[in-house]
């Protein structure tokens, strides 16, 4: 005897359209908080901030991403075609790595209160972080879909994980392996760079909705100056050469503030957070290890821009999930 599956009543059909509709990109939210987090825990370590900002940071980013976990889970449950077609989707897939680099983030959040757990969480993170190159990178070669207008700064979100592994893995797990994934990193971000500059220099512009990713642009060498003294211990000339890379994408960024501010809300805007989070961490290791009044300045000041940006990330976030435009067909 057959048993037919119930048809969705109009209680719940709304709910079930939003989880079909659930984007993968969210996960950048998480990126961008345990970013926040993690500038405010490198502020108390370094420059005295309350200890308490970073702390109670840490435990909403993994409330975040614990609950976003377990929606986009019910997700591949319940709607495995949508997801199947994000996976297919030529800007879309790179999202997904985002699920491994906010379990790397609040590895490297928690190392130094929970370093078990910490562990746990880096292994996983890292070895996820590895399939999703693999997947990204073997998608991009073979797949015939892809034209140059789909080259844009989201691809280096698979990039910037593999750079970010050393952070907290020099500290769980033997120094070869952070080498291994700095250097993908590091190879890859070169080669992808090229290609996104091609793109936005010789080709239209970015379309209205990925314009935002531009900031992507500071994560990898800001990222990689962090996993580079990490590595070695040293600021030598080429971990100034990564940060002053970081900082003329920075200012070349913020010459072109009101452009962004135009912009109306998607969730690609939380490409802000993460880039410029990593670039407060970085500034303050810089001030920490030359000193100076200008490194500490530029530390306290663009850690207050970055609070600002994310709180009226949130602001934004929560107005256009209650409008109900997030989960939403495009």
């Amino acid at each position: 005897m057959s048993v037919q599956t119930p048809a969705l009543s109009p209680t719940n059909a709304a709910p079930d359209a939003c989880l079909a509709h659930f984007p993968v990109a969210l996960f950048s939210t998480v990126m961008g908080m345990a970013g926040l987090t993690l500038a405010w825990l490198k502020a108390a370590h370094l420059g005295g901030a309350p200890a308490w900002i970073g702390d109670g940071l840490r435990w909403v980013a993994s409330g975040l991403y614990l609950f976003l976990l377990v929606v986009y889970a019910l997700k591949i449950v319940r709607h495995p075609g949508e997801v199947a077609a994000e996976r297919r989707h030529p800007i879309k897939l790179n999202f997904f790595p985002a699920i491994s680099i906010g379990l790397l983030l609040l590895a490297t959040a928690w190392v130094g209160a929970v370093p078990g757990a910490a562990q746990w969480m880096w292994g996983v993170g890292a070895a996820m972080h590895l399939g999703f190159t693999l997947w990204a990178m073997s998608s991009w070669i073979h797949h015939t879909h892809y034209d140059i207008k789909h080259a844009n700064p989201a691809w280096f979100i698979p990039v910037v994980g593999n750079i970010l592994v050393p952070v907290a893995g020099v500290k769980l797990a033997p120094a070869d392996i952070s080498w291994f994934f700095f250097s993908i990193g590091l190879v890859f971000w070169l080669v992808l760079m090229t290609i996104v500059l091609y793109r936005l220099f010789f080709h239209e512009p970015l379309p209205a909705r990925l314009t935002p990713t531009l900031f992507i642009l500071i994560a990898p060498p800001a990222v990689g100056f962090l996993s580079y003294l990490a590595l070695v211990g040293v600021l030598d000339a080429f971990a100034r050469v990564l940060y002053f890379t970081a900082l003329f994408l920075t200012l070349l960024l913020a010459t072109n503030a009101l452009r962004f501010f135009r912009l109306p809300f998607f969730i690609s805007a939380w490409a802000y957070s993460f880039p410029l989070a990593a670039m407060t961490i970085a500034t303050f290791e810089m001030a920490a290890r030359v000193g100076g009044a200008v490194f500490w300045g530029l530390g306290w000041g663009l850690i207050a821009v970055l609070s600002a940006v994310v709180m009226l990330l949130v602001g934004q976030t929560v107005r256009a999930a209650w409008q109900g435009k997030i989960c939403v067909p495009e």
